[in-house]
């Protein structure tokens, strides 16, 4: 990227929120901080307002707008490959904000663009197993992922008809910490007043959800990651895995579900914390030997297992 695109890239995500830290600029674009600060001043210099409080960030002084911001081809390709996710991922609050979304950014590209667009579409499709697909609309809920959101973002009590693993009802009130995706589910994470503890709630799960309006003070700096590894150490149906993944074999796709990611270079570290090693076992061998599982030696194991069961069903036998 040559200075001046980078220029009026640093000068958009100064506008995406209300104070933007310097090491934040400098982690997008690979650059130092001496280059960042260089960079913001040149940006003054050319009459942008930009103000800075130490210690904190820059911000655009309130009153200052960029004219309309045209989207890239390959900016609006990354765009309808995510709606592909959104739409195995998400509930139909979320799909459809999405596809609204989706339609504004179109409808602002040239004809060739959105021709490209189109082409595309029609050669890119996601196969995932989701409790979220459209034939399970009228078994799961639908329309609560985008409330949840709100409410986290707003710092208010919602209240839950819960239904547990043995459909025992109950209802809650939750402080909402924050969401998270693993398996196979979306799961809220939050402080339940009836418990008087950090619970997690699967959406799917969720009969009923009510915004009540109420504020509710942050109770510590609990992070998600914190907080799933503190279920892991409380929590033994809960599998700690490890695995070691080339990035040559990921080709770009995202570890969703993971805790942490490592990156060592060529490879990534990531972390996941499971409730059925079947699934993750299953999930891993499609990467083939760009993956090595670090931990548990019981998934090393069922792997190897399953490696085997598919080894001697495509065996081909020598005739009689």
């Amino acid at each position: 990227m040559n200075r001046l695109d980078r220029l009026t890239a640093i000068l958009i995500q100064l506008q995406t929120k209300r104070i933007v830290k310097a090491e934040e600029i400098s982690k997008r674009f690979e650059i130092s901080l001496r280059t960042v600060y260089r960079d913001v001043k040149s940006l003054m210099e050319a009459g942008v307002p930009i103000g800075s409080e130490a210690g904190k960030g820059y911000f655009i002084v309130d009153g200052f707008h960029l004219p309309p911001v045209m989207f890239t081809q390959d900016e609006a390709s990354a765009m309808m490959l995510a709606g592909k996710l959104v739409d195995k991922m998400a509930d139909k609050s979320v799909r459809t904000a999405f596809e609204s979304s989706l339609h504004k950014i179109k409808s602002v590209l040239n004809e060739a663009e959105k021709d490209h667009l189109e082409n595309l579409d029609s050669h890119v499709e996601v196969f995932l197993r989701s409790r979220y697909e459209h034939g399970d609309k009228k078994e799961f809920p639908d329309h609560f992922l985008t409330d949840i959101q709100r409410a986290i973002a707003r710092h208010e009590v919602l209240k839950l008809d819960y239904s547990n693993a043995e459909n025992e009802m109950s209802q809650r009130e939750v402080e909402p910490v924050g969401i998270y995706y693993y398996s196979l589910s979306w799961h809220l994470i939050g402080w339940c007043r009836l418990r008087n503890e950090y619970r997690d709630f699967r959406s799917d799960r969720i009969r009923s959800l009510t915004n009540t309006g109420m504020k509710f003070e942050n109770r510590s700096k609990l992070s998600l990651e914190e907080y799933f590894k503190s279920q892991f150490q409380s929590n033994p149906s809960m599998i700690r895995v490890v695995a070691v993944f080339e990035k040559a074999g990921l080709r770009g796709q995202k570890l969703y579900g993971s805790l942490s990611q490592e990156d060592l270079g060529d490879h990534i570290r990531s972390e996941f914390l499971m409730d059925s090693l079947d699934y993750m076992a299953r999930w891993l061998l499609t990467f083939g030997t760009t993956v090595t599982v670090e931990e548990p030696e019981d998934l090393k194991i069922m792997m190897m297992d399953l490696t085997e069961e598919l080894y001697h069903h495509h065996h081909i036998k020598e005739p009689i």
